[in-house]
């Protein structure tokens, strides 16, 4: 029997989308997802989640992957899948004793990959191919900026190809690609294009730590559905994978039934808390007086955890959408910034990062409703309340106990500083 590893390369760093291989899809996270699918393929002997993120192994590994710590130096924005590939082929053949025949490289952040898929590329080098890959039928004219071939026709229309009368050749706008573009045939009288989907890659394990690349060869397409071909590189990709899951995966987004990892973040996780006020400080409701005064209930443990919080020297910031004169008095009994009266909570967050020097995906943020939203997909560690809006609670990385109100920013400072906080 061929020994077959699926490697599912899953990086704790993502400028594009913080968290993004922790961000939830339908019924699961992404990296959730891979493994399901991987687990569900028949020709695959194992599936390998390579990471560096103790979030994303406690995630991969409750999903039924084995995890391969993956190095700093491969770990970093610039290096690539192949290296982390070879690495976790290499630590798993040594920890296991055996030469794997056959190696992929599954991609999380195709959301919507099946079990079939990655059996389609695995057959293809069982069957001789060197290299596979999922590809999609693609029927678009490519057009591209700069310097082209300009009209074909190459007579006087402005196309840069000259006038018949000894011009010298301009730059002209874009040019077609995959398609001459003085000629328009129907698409059944176009050759075939496939787009490479960016899912799965099955390569001959020798071949593939010589060459030190996925492709070489023989290269074996595996066609797929083209409405599946979905890969998230920004949180637009996010939102649209959110969006069809329920289609694509035929029932109920089910954002609240995948097990939460057993990984909380620490202090080594964060470098910034910024707290939204009303549902998350407080229960949510608001008692208003016969002079129209508003009042709210807090907690005062809320108010030990953030004292404990600045205490550890960790940036703070109340961000909340209403103007109101109780968000401003409780910051400032709490001794932190306040910014209140935000329509975009997100494009405030990023400039208040951007002004503290703060990587977002450093910063753990904590809401309860919808419109926290746009926040979550900004930072890497989004967190909600208990008492949080379902789908608030599904497209978190961590959800606490308590409900707004009642506790819940005590718990968050637990987590960070590793400690019960007591009342001094």
């Amino acid at each position: 029997m061929s020994t077959v590893l699926a490697v599912i390369p899953a990086r704790g760093g993502s400028k594009g989308v913080p968290g993004k291989n922790l961000a939830p899809v339908g019924d699961a996270p992404l990296v959730h997802r891979a493994v399901r699918e991987c687990r569900a393929a028949r020709l695959l002997t194992s599936v390998v989640v390579s990471t560096d993120d103790p979030g994303i192994a406690a995630a991969a590994h409750a999903a039924g992957a084995e995890v391969i710590e993956r190095p700093t130096e491969i770990s970093s924005d610039t290096a690539t899948s192949e290296a982390a590939v070879l690495h976790a082929m290499g630590v798993y053949e040594e920890r296991h004793g055996v030469t794997v025949d056959v190696v992929l490289l599954v991609q999380c952040t195709s959301p919507f990959l099946t079990g079939e898929e990655i059996d389609g590329v695995s057959a293809a080098v069982l069957d001789g191919a060197d290299t596979a890959l999922t590809v999609a039928p693609f029927h678009g004219y490519v057009w591209r900026d700069g310097d082209g071939d300009g009209d074909s026709g190459g007579k006087g229309d402005g196309s840069g190809a000259g006038d018949g009368n000894g011009e010298a050749r301009a730059s002209s706008g874009g040019y077609g690609v995959n398609h001459d573009k003085s000629f328009r045939p129907r698409r059944q009288d176009r050759p075939q294009d496939l787009l490479e989907t960016g899912a799965a890659y099955a390569m001959r394990a020798d071949g593939f730590r010589e060459k030190r690349h996925r492709f070489f060869g023989r290269t074996e397409l595996v066609r797929t559905d083209p409405e599946r071909v979905l890969e998230i590189d920004d949180p637009h990709d996010l939102a649209r994978a959110r969006a069809l899951a329920p289609l694509l995966d035929g029932g109920p987004t089910g954002l609240t039934s995948w097990p939460l990892p057993d990984y909380l973040p620490t202090r080594a996780d964060i470098d910034a808390v910024v707290l939204d006020f009303d549902g998350t400080q407080t229960d949510d409701r608001v008692l208003v007086d016969s002079k129209g005064r508003e009042l709210v209930a807090v907690h005062r443990g809320d108010g030990l955890g953030i004292a404990a919080l600045r205490r550890a020297g960790l940036p703070l910031l109340i961000l909340s959408t209403e103007e109101n004169p109780v968000v401003a008095a409780r910051a400032r009994k709490l001794r932190i910034p306040v910014l209140h009266g935000i329509d975009r909570k997100d494009l405030a967050l990023k400039q208040w990062c951007e002004e503290q020097g703060i990587a977002p995906e450093r910063v753990l943020y904590a809401g309860n409703d919808v419109n926290d939203l746009p926040c979550f997909d900004l930072v890497g560690w989004p967190v909600a309340v208990a008492s949080a809006h379902d789908i608030v609670r599904g497209a978190a990385r961590a959800v606490t106990s308590a409900p707004g109100g009642a506790g819940a920013i005590r718990e968050i400072a637990s987590w960070i500083l590793g400690k019960e906080l007591t009342a001094s």
